[in-house]
């Protein structure tokens, strides 16, 4: 068997309800949860298991904790199923999660976490098939262990779902919860009268105003891929340094982008795209944003911190290839921060929350998502530095790494950085973009996005 092949086999899936009988009733989907396509998610940890617990009494640990978690988290143990004018909404009747044994004969130290499309797709982290949330408990032929979810996008963003991981975990070490979720909808209410600025609709777009799919039959035609990086704070720091050489502050994340905004477009210089705009989304999250407002003092502010549901919003810019390629990083890192700030104020989200309102019961998505190919080149950069692989703990210790895996099947490449677990400051990577923006990144930018190792993760 070679390097990377190996076989998964499930030996188990049971149902895990919450421990608590709930009375059934329904929730709808918030005006910001709308927006989101029916797409899963998944995240994944792997774990050494240095104290050596059977892998029956973890997954007795995982069963139970979730059980109890669920509880709380009520939302990831129903269904989704349409009202009566088609709107998703949540069926909260703890159908419950389905819960899968599985066994992978290989060893922790040769995983190709680099390659996820190999590694994890489709054998360590779940399919989910029914309900909101599924979960896979996989055993390494070392006794190491892989704890993996995939959930519905429409009923959580990453910040719930962290939430949620969190809680598990202290439910595992028999804690109490350092918090609890709020399900209140009336945080999210439309105005009336709404307000709705014009540029929303450069973002959002109803689907019944988007062109016909292409039906693509070039077998040749490139394709989006997973792949895992690190980054370390080095050249984190070196790219900011270089961002901000004209005078302004950028963060790193700006930073971050800028960079990566410029490669996407350099890989497609060669193909006649150097006319075509490389356009950039960056997910904001806006419970900071909301819980600004003067009703919002106090109390209020506190459910918004703790709000589960989706809080999101997607601007964008559009830039010539050219221009990307040719001018300085501190240009792009310009531009990155003046399409974002139009998303950082409390008036943006709720003009976007009016304006699904306004479109409602159609659904809408964000433009971007299904930008790119003939368009010319288009990602998504989502910020998951807040990813809580320092407190993801069951019992049996940190995970050795832990990430998003989200082939989320738009024509837009998906980017996610993460904070690292090696090595404080450093960040890990996900990028699901096309092939050949990967191989011209690895060609020329090497040096900042590094092939995660197992070797790069033993500095543990």
């Amino acid at each position: 068997m070679e390097r990377g092949e190996f076989k998964v086999t499930v030996s188990k899936q049971e149902v895990v309800a919450a421990a608590l009988p709930l009375q059934e009733h329904w929730l709808p989907l918030s005006n910001l949860d709308l927006p989101l396509p029916p797409v899963d998610v998944g995240v994944f940890f792997c774990y050494k298991n240095e104290q050596r617990m059977s892998f029956w009494s973890m997954v007795g640990v995982l069963r139970k904790a979730m059980a109890q978690a669920l509880v709380t988290f009520y939302a990831f143990s129903g269904e989704v199923v349409p009202n009566s004018v088609g709107e998703p909404e949540i069926m909260c009747n703890n159908r419950g999660v389905d819960f899968f044994e599985a066994f992978a004969d290989v060893e922790l130290k040769d995983l190709n976490l680099y390659d996820p499309d190999e590694s994890i797709e489709g054998k360590l982290v779940p399919k989910k098939k029914h309900g909101v949330l599924a979960v896979q408990a996989t055993e390494l032929k070392c006794g190491g262990m892989v704890v993996a979810c995939s959930f519905d996008h429409r009923i959580a963003d990453a910040y719930s779902t962290n939430m949620f991981l969190v809680s598990w975990a202290e439910m595992a070490q028999s804690k109490s919860l350092s918090l609890l979720p709020t399900f209140r909808r009336s945080l999210l209410n439309p105005r009336r009268p709404g307000h709705i600025d014009p540029s929303l609709n450069d973002m959002y777009v109803p689907i019944t105003a988007l062109p016909p799919p292409k039906n693509d039959t070039d077998v040749d035609q490139d394709h989006l891929i997973s792949r895992i990086y690190y980054v370390t704070v080095e050249q984190l720091d070196n790219l900011q340094a270089l961002a901000c050489s004209n005078g302004f502050k950028r963060t790193k994340l700006e930073s971050f982008c800028a960079f990566l905004w410029k490669m996407v477009a350099k890989s497609d210089t060669k193909i006649g795209y150097a006319q075509k705009l490389c356009k950039m989304g960056i997910v904001v999250d806006g419970r900071t944003r909301l819980s600004e407002r003067e009703n919002y003092r106090s109390h209020q502010a506190s459910h918004m911190a703790t709000y589960f549901g989706n809080v999101l919003s997607i601007p964008f810019g559009g830039e010539k290839v050219e221009d990307l390629v040719e001018k300085s990083l501190n240009w792009v890192a310009d531009e990155v921060h003046d399409f974002l700030k139009c998303a950082l104020t409390e008036e943006h989200f709720l003009g976007l929350i009016d304006w699904v309102e306004v479109h409602k019961p159609v659904p809408a998505l964000a433009k971007i998502y299904y930008s790119g190919s003939e368009e010319g080149p288009a990602f998504v950069v989502s910020s998951g530095l807040r990813f809580p692989v320092s407190k993801v703990d069951f019992r049996w210790g940190l995970p050795v790494f832990g990430s998003y895996h989200f082939s989320w099947g738009g024509n837009a490449g998906y980017v996610m950085p993460m904070p690292s677990p090696a090595r404080k400051g450093d960040w890990i990577v996900y990028m699901h973009i096309f092939k050949g923006q990967l191989e011209l990144i690895e060609k020329e930018a090497a040096h900042v996005f590094r092939r995660l190792t197992f070797d790069y993760l033993s500095q543990i």
